[in-house]
């Protein structure tokens, strides 16, 4: 009974309970064997279609994907571009101390594409649930900062050295901001840890953990993590449309240790 003293219908009650099953996929931290509710809700889910489809509906409606749900992880939620709960470049970089200027979000967005081609190299990672991916800031860095090495290489092998031609990859603009910012602060820039690349990727790997997508192991190598299954749903379903750029350049070992953000577009003007 509620507070003014109705009785919920059945049908009503399984909405309630639809959406207090996706209220849980934003606590990401919380796990169903944590929780009785939640472990019942995702158990509900899976073997009850009726109830599924009235999750999905209120998903639906919240601008929601949903991406898994089992009782190891819970349930899995990704938000479209036009839900409320999506998480803008401007919004994150200024929510991780950063300006959100452009030419930072771009360096963010590196930083988030790295990592995810870093923890899962090979496709048959991502379609395995006993993978456990493991990266370190430091090697997130120098993976971005090759990538930016080979797109350089290419650039130059077809004459375009000063400005990516027209129709290339976004990718092949993006580097330059990239290798353009300091790696540390004894790069000789006075720049300050924070905005470093380094200091960027850290800020990406520990937000990452914030959200229950990784899990902090060390302080070795800037910052080691391993990915967690709530990771893995999140880079599957972004898959190629994330970092197949990357994956094609061949540099997926890159490391001295050993991946849903919206695509942003920017111009020549917002890189320098």
């Amino acid at each position: 009974m509620n507070p003014s003293g109705h009785v919920p219908s059945s049908s009503t009650a399984a909405v309630a309970d639809a959406a207090r099953l996706i209220a849980f996929s934003f606590r990401p931290k919380l796990l169903p064997v944590r929780d009785e509710t939640y472990r019942v809700l995702v158990h509900r889910f899976r073997d009850d279609d009726a109830f599924a489809e009235i999750v999905r509906a209120v998903a639906i409606g919240l601008d929601l994907v949903i991406l898994d749900a089992d009782v190891r992880h819970g349930l899995v939620v990704a938000s479209t571009d036009e839900s409320v709960f999506a998480i803008k470049m401007t919004d994150y970089a200024k929510r991780t101390g950063g300006e959100g200027k452009a030419a930072e979000r771009v360096i963010h967005a590196l930083a988030h594409l790295g990592a995810a081609a870093l923890a899962y190299p090979r496709p048959a990672d991502l379609s395995n649930p006993a993978y456990v991916g493991r990266i370190t800031v430091h090697g997130v860095d120098a993976f971005v900062r090759e990538a930016g090495r080979r797109l350089a290489e290419s650039a130059a092998q077809r004459g375009e050295e000063q400005d990516p031609g027209l129709g290339t990859p976004d990718l092949e603009a993006a580097w330059r901001v990239y290798a353009r910012r300091a790696s540390t602060p004894g790069s000789g820039d006075g720049r300050r840890v924070s905005s470093s690349t380094v200091g960027i990727v850290g800020k990406a790997l520990a937000f990452l953990a914030d959200q229950g997508l990784l899990s902090r192991r060390s302080s070795d190598d800037g910052g080691t993590y391993v990915t967690t299954s709530r990771y893995r749903m999140q880079v599957r379903e972004a898959g190629q449309r994330m970092f197949s750029e990357l994956l094609g350049l061949g540099i997926t070992t890159v490391t001295d240790g050993t991946g849903a953000l919206t695509r942003i577009e920017w111009t020549e003007d917002d890189l320098r």
